[in-house]
């Protein structure tokens, strides 16, 4: 399986409680798709949440994150990690 990091907008003000919750949302329905959140950030002032997931691909994620509310609007394999 690969890993992907994928980007959402919008999210301005965002509370630690509602990343948990979104990010819960995933977790809930991710073996539907044989997806597998790890890890969610969130940038308040810029309104940028990041994901990292490992699934069988983009498609996988995005449907997990359609499903759960929260649409990414950018979804990026990586391919190389540390």
């Amino acid at each position: 399986m690969a890993k992907f990091m994928d980007v959402h907008h919008g999210f301005q003000n965002i509370t630690r409680e509602q990343l948990q919750q979104a990010h819960d949302a995933d977790l809930a329905i991710q073996a539907e798709e044989g997806v597998t959140f790890e890890r969610a950030w969130a940038d308040p002032e810029s309104g940028l949440v990041y994901c990292l997931s490992e699934a069988p691909s983009a498609d996988a994620v995005q449907r997990i994150h359609e499903r759960a509310g929260h649409r990414a609007d950018e979804i990026h394999m990586v391919p190389l990690s540390l």
